[in-house]
């Protein structure tokens, strides 16, 4: 019975993903097949007023969709493992796949490797645009302050043709740690919450990146948003800029969040010469 119950807890523990309710509102995963590598940037207001920078690390890219997915996922286990002070959670590159729902082969250990490093070495500046409650002055961080992947010790390796589900590759053992400004908004609460469900229910990186972007609209209690047709585009980001190809990019996404419930409603409007995209927020997954 006792087992039983522990079992129901790790499965309600899974069900919510806490993310960075300043980060969320930030752009910082390449949504597009764009060749454009260089720094994503934003700013806000003025000369001399807030600015946020994604800089890659040198010989790299832009953290992608697939970096996107391994971000969330580390932060569904962060939240699963009772988000330890230290930041620090370990976990086997297999299970880690399984969890997204990938496929277990050399390849996609290679994507997970670089994923991790990605993370780990893309720099994030920020001057008045991320806040904790220490402030919101200027800040420099990597998502993961640290990433040690091991590989599986020769007796363990020796066990991998007793599974047939691990075909090839060498699984390894990652032990990641948040970085600390991270770890430090989750703490005082100031995050917003996803149902794990729904984010891998959805098929669109861009829908998935939406909908990390709409829970900080509702966390900030907003039913309805408005937002600027170009200011969306620079905030999930995409490289589009032309009003009809950020539809042709947006529609899909908005259909596939109408169909989750997560909106009631998303329509791209124009008045005079600027265009704007209303939505009406659904109920909150479970």
């Amino acid at each position: 019975m006792a087992g039983t119950e522990r079992g129901a807890r790790r499965r309600i523990s899974t069900r919510a993903i806490r993310l960075d309710r300043s980060l969320e509102a930030l752009p910082l995963f390449r949504l597009s097949d764009s060749a454009d590598d260089g720094v994503i940037s934003l700013a806000e207001g003025g000369d001399g007023a807030g600015r946020w920078r994604v800089i890659p690390n040198p010989g790299d890219r832009l953290p992608g969709t697939f970096d996107q997915d391994v971000y969330v996922e580390l932060l569904r286990r962060y939240h699963e493992d009772g988000e330890p002070a230290d930041g620090a959670i370990s976990f086997t590159l297999h299970a880690f796949l399984r969890a997204m729902g990938r496929r277990v082969d050399g390849r996609t250990y290679e994507q997970l490797r670089g994923a991790l490093s990605r993370l780990e070495r893309t720099t994030l500046e920020s001057h008045l645009m991320y806040s904790t409650p220490s402030g919101s002055g200027d800040l420099r961080f990597t998502l993961l302050q640290s990433v040690a992947v091991e590989r599986r010790r020769t007796v363990d390796r020796e066990q991998l043709p007793l599974f047939p589900a691990i075909a090839s590759g060498e699984p390894g053992i990652a032990r990641v740690t948040l970085a600390a400004v991270i770890r430090e908004n989750l703490a005082a609460d100031h995050a917003v919450s996803l149902s794990a469900a729904s984010y891998w229910s959805l098929g669109s990186p861009v829908a998935r990146r939406l909908y990390r972007l709409l829970e900080v609209a509702r966390a900030d209690g907003r039913l309805t948003w408005r937002i600027g047709l170009d200011r969306l585009a620079e905030q999930l980001p995409l490289a589009q800029r032309y009003p009809s190809h950020l539809q042709r990019v947006l529609q899909p996404a908005h259909d596939m969040l109408v169909e989750h419930g997560i909106l009631r409603n998303a329509a791209i409007r124009q008045q005079q010469r600027e265009w704007f995209v209303d939505y009406v927020l659904g109920s909150r997954p479970a």
